[in-house]
């Protein structure tokens, strides 16, 4: 690899003392390429499920490029080797970001009494699965991946399906 990069082994060591380290570096890499640029509205122009629509879009598009589906693959084999591989993804990731933002607009639409929830994080880590899961597993490998219409159309469905489920959700009872 060192070679590749035309630097000494020694330089490419001093730079990088293990695999760990070196799967942080690229993962933080990859990571930095798959965010929208900067200034691209996320959070706001419009109302939530307008918001959400755009969202759903991005993220979509985001997880399903080609270097996040490496990535993907990546975690998912080396996670048992090298733990701090998962715990950087999941802290550069910007899922968490991601979720208290969209967690942040819940709760403001259920003080508003436009959605019926008292658990927003939960609800939007919930929004972020439903979005993400089918297509990225298609794109995986394991089906058929999904054409541009069809993830316009299933980020709509999502957002249609989980703003009905949150008018219609009753909270649990304690106990």
């Amino acid at each position: 690899m060192a070679q590749r990069a035309g630097i000494s082994k020694r330089t490419f060591y001093h730079r990088f003392p293990d695999k760990a380290a070196l799967f942080g570096a690229v993962v933080h890499r990859i990571i930095e390429g798959l965010r929208p640029p900067a200034g691209t509205p996320l959070y706001e122009g419009g109302s939530l499920e307008e918001v959400l629509r755009r969202l759903a879009r991005l993220i979509l598009r985001a997880v399903l490029m080609p270097m996040a589906l490496a990535l993907n693959r990546l975690m998912v084999a080396e996670a048992q080797r090298f733990p701090e591989l998962a715990a950087t993804v999941a802290r550069e990731g910007g899922r968490a970001e991601v979720v208290g933002q969209i967690a942040l607009m819940l709760e403001r639409e259920a003080r508003a009494g436009a959605l019926a929830i008292d658990r927003a994080e939960f609800a939007a880590e919930q929004f972020l699965q439903l979005v993400v899961s089918l297509p990225q597993r298609r794109a995986l490998g394991l089906g058929t991946p999904m054409t541009e219409a069809e993830l316009d159309a299933w980020a709509d469905d999502c957002v249609n399906l989980f703003l009905n489920g949150c008018h219609f959700w009753q909270p649990r009872a304690p106990g």
